[in-house]
């Protein structure tokens, strides 16, 4: 199994988990007994040397005061939740530019921070997903895109139409066009399509009736097993599955699920609206 290795902020901590867990480990076994000794008399006469030989050294009280920080930030950006956010407007209307996102971990099964490997199974993608991934064509750029093609499934776009196994995917033309705001203002006049993946996963897609499609690679394609075909919501507006190709299943870091901030200084700072969202 290949294992792929990226410094990004996963191997900081990692890092900075392990060396101040060295340091603190090193003063438990040896300098700590030192300063019980000296503390106690047990050693010197002189009241210098024991004020010296009973104190903890800067570097270990740092070290034992943030390990144990590193480690708790460590377990839960690795295992529980870890926050994103949204520099395009690839996925509007879904998501805004400047959207902060939390990302459920462990839907997809547990994986060792930094190598990436799966160790523990929990679940799969589903059609409708909301996914971060590691962009296959460079793995140190995490995207986000929506899951549309399951293992197995037969994708085809065409004339801005999606099709799965054959069958068109319905879409419900909105009767109002979009209004963007903030960065993604230079939306506005784009179609707001409701896109129904089945009768239970509906999303908001937004089209643009006036840009042509262009024929992309992978815009007909068979998805391999363990992979994953993904698009933006804005189907005119996002380099997606259609255009670098499928997700392998490596490459999953977890599920969007929840909009905890927004910013966007084109609207004015925070949109309180978007605070506390969920993504769907």
């Amino acid at each position: 199994m290949n294992v792929t290795w990226t410094w990004d902020l996963a191997t900081i901590l990692v890092v900075l988990t392990l060396i101040s867990g060295l340091i603190w480990l090193f003063d438990k076994i040896f300098l700590e007994p030192k300063r019980i000794k000296a503390n106690q008399g047990l050693r010197y006469n002189s009241a210098i040397a024991y004020k010296d030989e009973g104190r903890i050294p800067f570097i270990v009280d740092l070290a034992k005061s943030l390990f144990p920080v590193f480690l708790l930030v460590l377990l839960l950006r690795s295992f529980l939740v870890e926050p994103f956010r949204i520099p395009s407007g690839s996925m509007m209307p879904t998501l805004l530019v400047g959207d902060f996102i939390l990302v459920n971990k462990f839907s997809y099964g547990i994986r060792l921070p930094v190598a990436n490997m799966k160790v523990i199974e929990i679940g799969k993608p589903e059609r409708g997903d909301v996914v971060v991934f590691r962009y296959p064509e460079n793995p140190k750029i995490p995207f986000i895109k929506r899951v549309v093609g399951l293992p197995g499934d037969n994708i085809e776009y065409i004339n801005k139409m999606l099709y799965i196994n054959g069958e068109p995917i319905i879409q419900q033309v909105d009767i109002q066009r979009y209004i963007g705001v903030g960065s993604g203002s230079n939306m506005t006049g784009n179609e707001l399509r409701i896109e129904y993946l089945s009768t239970n996963i509906e999303h908001k897609i937004l089209i643009n009736p006036k840009r042509p499609e262009f024929s992309t690679k992978y815009s007909k394609l068979t998805v391999p097993d363990k992979s994953y075909f993904v698009l933006g919501d804005n189907r005119d507006n996002s380099k997606d599955s259609r255009y670098w190709g499928i997700v392998p299943e490596a490459n999953l870091i977890g599920r969007a699920f929840f909009i905890w901030m927004n910013w966007d200084w084109k609207n004015g700072g925070i949109s309180w609206s978007r605070i506390g969202t969920q993504i769907e």
